[in-house]
């Protein structure tokens, strides 16, 4: 027996002799936790289990003879009920709302039966219906809408009668979906033997006016059953599938309406996955019965047969329960009227002529996985479990199944999925079991993408034996097929391309020196070389390709900018010694390279015998280093003269050395290499005339003559020339040179004198016949030298009489100073009376002794000293020493006092003296010194005007406030007053 806490669905005892005293009941519906109940003497009670409230309303009052409730409709939020009184007098439908307390007639269906409604759930409000679809008994649909404010209904309008089979409307549903035209429609009817569907964009009316001119959409099966019903399930305000009891079975299905968005109103199809549920599987073997009433779960059918109901899974198609109801002795007889579910609350109810029983789901999905499953439906499967371990015996199922198939890939897929119930371990000896190699791999290879991240050890040890199955099975493709190496499209090459894709997947999994053992055990040095690449390992790969002879290819690795600089100069020789050319075009495409750190690689090269005639490719690393990159490392400057030194041709030797590579520099050397060292090899490789070059570069002339004379006289001369600021030096070269070409001529006498004489000419004038004379032995004939004697003699001549009239005009010039000097002495300016002091503003012509001015200054009468300047300033002498002092620097200032001070001193000793016995002989000396200090004071302040000369230019660049006067300035800040701050409002 089933345990009872396990039962999905539980009947309880909702409300006994729920009619009140008013019949029985005939009928019922409900939504929202609101149940209506249509009674046999025309009521209708109205429970609202969310509030606890109760209403009856007399639909009867009026009306002669018994009348009693046909049916009785709830919308889903449970404000808006419609129920049909069907009596002697005839039927009438009435509509009434929660809150009102008097029902309303609709008079437009007056005399119709209506058996179904159709409610809009997505549109429908709690106080307007939208859009209702009524069904009557005659097979026709109406249009219903009411406004609760309004008291009465706003418009009942006629859609649609059945004229080819006139039937019974039974059950109605509606979904309305919102596109981009606008809204669309969707309904569904039943009768007692047949499915309508209709569908259109626009309005109800629109919709149905459209079937005039097409057929109806319908499905009609065999048999015939009284209580036709069409129930719709509802999730998340949705229809997701509907069930109709037909005479044949129960035809349900599921619905999509979210894929019509044809603007046409055709496609009335918009039911998928149909089935048919035959009543022959309910009976077990007796007597088919068919249901009499019908509700509808998310996974099940409640079908109500005789005074029980039994639950059907919808997917299996198994009875999983019956409910058994706790009737009353005298409902009993009749048994269980119908059944009717609460899509809102998600209830079912079943009822008697008393009683309500409620039927609860409890959690019906959660077996729905097993039923899945024994249905080999997997996804679905899989979609219903609640928890991993379901999930594992659903991946369990599948992965036997594949396994008992020998599908042993795709049984390796799902058992990496499991991760409870069957052990890691079980699994891989299944397949080692089996001999099932490659199938192994892949569930490793599955399983390494369900691990977490955080399984770190587990995933290093699963990639290190998949690396390895992978190696294994590389190595048995070898031994079964030796052309695999050379076949691009084999097993060979595929495993190989998704074993590379695994390292580069698991590179940071795999654990880096196990993996290279492995690799490297196996044989596989490309494999290995790709993956220390993978890992940053480019020290490897670059030996590798270096060891293949593969220059161009480790070169492209060594420029890959997470590649260290350091690994460029470590294979810099090995590279060069492989493939000149393209290393050296690395080079140069490299950044941030040290051309030092190159240094020994280049010089390695050029000391092979076979790079003797091979050295161009360095030389052309190093001018690019020298020319563009600017390079000023004395040891790559001095390794390219080295190598220009070796050339056969010095031109580009003389051209090197010519350079000013330092020009650009403020201060800078004119070039970068070692200038001994440069001499050293030159000399050794016998480039004279770059030594020449060297040797006057180190202000080495005499060296640089000497050996270009052994080279070419001619590069003696240019060398000779070079000096110009020694005028003795340069002579001394010169002489040098003549004393070469002296010696060195092999003609007869004369011709050799006439050479001489030629050379001399050469000379612009430095060397005279007699300079060279001393050259020539001593038996030479002075006759032979007549000619230039004789020049040499009258240039000497016009030498002298140069002189003397240099010396002429000497002696003018002095006789013209002394004239000017005496001529001064007599010099005199006037001066008004009224002339003032540029300083003072006081008449100069004052007396002296309002300024005491007997400062050792001659007495002018009674005038004080002054100064009278060209440009017509004028200054008293002690204004004008104020003013000079104030103005000039300070050092001036301090020569100008002390001179003064000094004449003051002297000024009081002669007028001591003057009262004593000194006779005017003795104070001769004395006075000679006080004119002295008066002519330093005079050229201290006078020598020229202070308005007009260099001090008045001066004082444009002094601030008007010095700082001294810094408190002066301070004093006239304006300082906030914080404390008698206001805020004044002005005027808008």
């Amino acid at each position: 027996m089933v345990d009872q806490g396990r039962h999905v669905f539980t009947v309880d005892l909702l409300e006994r002799y729920a009619a009140k005293g008013r019949g029985v009941i005939t009928c019922i519906a409900a939504g929202n936790d609101v149940i209506a109940i249509g009674t046999s003497k025309g009521w209708v009670i109205r429970h609202d289990f969310g509030v606890g409230d109760s209403s009856e309303i007399d639909l009867s009052a009026g009306h002669p003879g018994e009348q009693s409730i046909h049916r009785v409709f709830v919308d889903p939020g449970g404000s808006h009920c419609i129920a049909t009184v069907v009596g002697l007098g005839g039927a009438e439908t009435f509509y009434t709302h929660a809150k009102w307390t008097k029902p309303r007639v609709l008079s437009r269906l007056k005399g119709l039966v209506v058996n179904a409604v159709a409610w809009n759930r997505q549109q429908i409000t709690e106080v307007s219906t939208k859009e209702v679809i009524i069904g009557t008994e005659n097979g026709q649909l109406y249009e219903l809408a009411v406004d609760e404010k309004d008291k009465k209904e706003k418009y009942i309008k006629f859609l649609f009668e059945l004229a080819e089979l006139p039937e019974a409307f039974m059950g109605l549903q509606m979904e309305t979906a919102t596109i981009i035209n606008g809204n669309r429609y969707y309904v569904m009817a039943v009768t007692p033997t047949r499915l309508y569907s209709f569908t259109g964009f626009g309005s109800l009316e629109t919709v149905f006016s459209s079937y005039v001119d097409r057929t109806v959409h319908f499905m009609e099966l065999p048999g015939e059953i009284p209580n036709s019903e069409l129930h719709f399930y509802i999730k998340q305000r949705r229809a997701v599938h509907f069930a109709w009891l037909s005479g044949a079975g129960i035809y349900h299905g599921g619905l999509n309406f979210g894929g019509q968005h044809s603007s046409s109103g055709g496609n009335e199809n918009f039911i998928e996955n149909k089935a048919l549920l035959n009543y022959s599987k309910l009976s077990e073997g007796a007597e088919e019965v068919k249901p009499s009433s019908i509700a509808l779960s998310e996974f099940h059918f409640l079908l109500l047969l005789g005074n029980k109901v039994k639950v059907v899974n919808r997917i299996s198609e198994q009875i999983i329960e019956e409910l058994q109801f706790d009737q009353t002795s005298d409902s009993a007889s009749k048994g269980i009227i119908g059944l009717c579910s609460d899509a809102t609350a998600g209830l079912f109810y079943a009822y008697d002529q008393n009683s309500i029983f409620q039927v609860s789901i409890n959690d019906e999905g959660r077996d729905m996985w097993k039923v899945y499953i024994d249905m080999k439906e997997y996804a679905a499967a899989l979609a219903n479990c609640r928890d991993p371990f379901q999930r594992d015996q659903v991946y369990l199922v599948q992965a036997e199944a594949a396994f008992s198939a020998k599908d042993y890939f795709r049984a390796a897929s799902f058992y990496a999925k499991i991760n409870y119930i069957l052990s890691f371990e079980e699994v891989t000896l299944k397949f080692i079991s089996a001999g099932e190699q490659d199938a192994l791999r892949t569930f490793l290879l599955r399983k390494l993408d369900n691990l977490e991240k955080d399984d770190k050890c587990q995933i290093t040890m699963i990639s290190t034996w998949t690396t390895e199955l992978y190696l294994d099975k590389i190595n048995r493709l070898l031994l079964e097929d030796d052309s695999a190496l050379d076949s691009s499209n084999s097993e060979y090459q595929s495993i190989i391309k998704e074993f590379r894709a695994f390292l580069s997947d698991s590179k940071d999994e795999l654990d880096e020196a196990t993996t290279m053992k492995l690799l490297e055990s196996y044989g596989r040095v490309e494999e290995l070389v790709y993956f220390a690449s993978l890992k940053g390992q480019y020290e490897i790969v670059v030996h590798h390709h270096i060891q293949q002879g593969e220059a161009k290819k480790a070169l492209e690795v060594l420029q890959k900018p997470s590649v260290a600089i350091d690994l460029q100069y470590k294979f810099a020789p090995d590279l060069i010694a492989l493939d000149a050319y393209e290393t050296v075009e690395s080079w140069m495409a490299t950044k941030n390279m040290n051309p030092r750190k190159l240094i020994p690689a280049m010089m390695r090269y050029s000391s092979e015998p076979h790079a003797k005639n091979e050295t161009h490719e360095v030389i052309k690393y190093l001018e690019y280093c020298v020319h563009r990159l600017h390079n000023e490392d004395p040891g790559v400057h001095n390794l390219l003269l080295s190598l220009y030194a070796k050339q056969e041709d010095d031109s580009s030797l003389l051209r090197f050395l010519q350079c000013k590579f330092g020009k650009g520099q403020k201060d800078g050397p004119e070039f970068f290499y070692d200038p001994k060292y440069a001499l050293r090899l030159c000399l050794k490789e016998k480039r004279m005339r770059a030594c020449v070059h060297i040797y006057s570069m180190m202000s080495m002339h005499e060296e640089a003559v000497a050996l270009a004379l052994q080279v070419d006289p001619e590069l003696a001369m240019a060398e000779a020339d070079k000096v110009e600021d020694d005028e003795d030096l340069r002579k001394k070269l010169w002489l040098m040179i003549a004393k070469h070409v002296v010696e060195q001529e092999k003609g007869t006498k004369r011709e050799n004198i006439r050479k001489a004489i030629a050379f001399l000419k050469e000379t612009d004038g430095l060397l005279k016949i007699e300079d060279i004379l001393p050259f020539f032995p001593d038996f030479a004939l002075i006759d032979d030298f007549k000619e230039a004697i004789c020049s040499s003699l009258e240039d000497y001549n016009k030498q002298i009489e140069q002189l003397k009239e240099e010396m002429n005009d000497a002696t003018h010039g002095a006789d013209n100073i002394r004239n000017d000097i005496s001529a001064l002495a007599q010099r005199c300016t006037v001066i008004e009376r009224d002339e003032e002091c540029g300083v003072c503003r006081r008449k100069i012509l004052t007396a002296g002794r309002e300024f005491g001015m007997d400062r050792g200054y001659t007495s002018v009468g009674p005038m004080a000293p002054f100064y009278v300047f060209p440009c017509g300033h004028a200054f008293h002498a002690q204004c004008l020493i104020a003013h000079v002092t104030r103005c000039t620097v300070e050092s001036h200032a301090e020569h100008i006092l002390d001179l003064q001070k000094q004449l003051t001193l002297f000024g009081s000793e002669a007028r001591r003296e003057s009262n004593g016995t000194l006779s005017a002989e003795d104070s001769i000396p004395s006075m000679t010194n006080v004119d002295k200090l008066r002519s330093q004071l005079d050229d201290a302040i006078a020598s020229e005007c202070p308005f007009c000369g260099d001090l008045m230019i001066r004082e444009i660049s002094l601030p008007f406030i010095i700082p001294e006067e810094n408190q002066h300035v301070l004093s006239w800040e304006i300082k906030p007053n914080v404390g008698s701050q206001r805020n004044i409002s002005l005027p808008a």
